[in-house]
């Protein structure tokens, strides 16, 4: 196994990259339909005119919905200190058991790591609430499955 410091900041900046990506990526298409919509203006008249308007400001609004929960996740990657290691779990904390691992830092999705796969979850979500309150060796259910902690960075 790796340095344990290695593996949580590769994972840190991972879950940087993807949140910047998200970011970027949701700022070319907010702007795409911004341009749509003004060019909807300029070529129709009447209701239909109304209607493309009225989609493309729900469009514009569930992006901008979207980009402003992106901005918070990388904000909130931005406050965890990856240096610290400890056997309780908490925030950016990494965690293995026996049916899979985890990074307590954001919602973020499944993450490769070389030879391992880990999962980004949020200290908010069911399961991340769940490994907050344990340590190394404890043990947990979760949707009818029995986890055991085997080791904490």
């Amino acid at each position: 196994m790796q340095n344990s410091n290695s593996i949580k900041d590769k994972l840190h900046q991972q879950c940087l990259g993807i949140a910047e990506s998200r970011i970027t990526s949701l700022k070319e298409i907010l702007q795409e339909t911004q341009d749509a919509a003004n060019n909807e203006t300029k070529s129709s008249a009447g209701d239909k005119h109304e209607t493309g308007r009225a989609m493309a400001q729900l469009e514009t609004e569930k992006l901008t919905t979207q980009l402003t929960e992106a901005l918070k996740l990388k904000q909130a990657l931005y406050q965890i200190k990856t240096t610290s290691s400890t056997n309780q779990i908490t925030i950016g904390s990494v965690v293995f058991t026996n049916k899979g691992n985890f990074y307590i830092a954001a919602s973020i999705g499944k993450i490769e790591l070389e030879i391992e796969s880990f999962f980004a979850i949020s200290p908010a979500s069911p399961i991340g609430k769940l490994l907050l309150t344990k340590k190394e060796k404890d043990s947990f259910s979760f949707n009818g499955n029995k986890y055991v902690i085997l080791s904490v960075i």
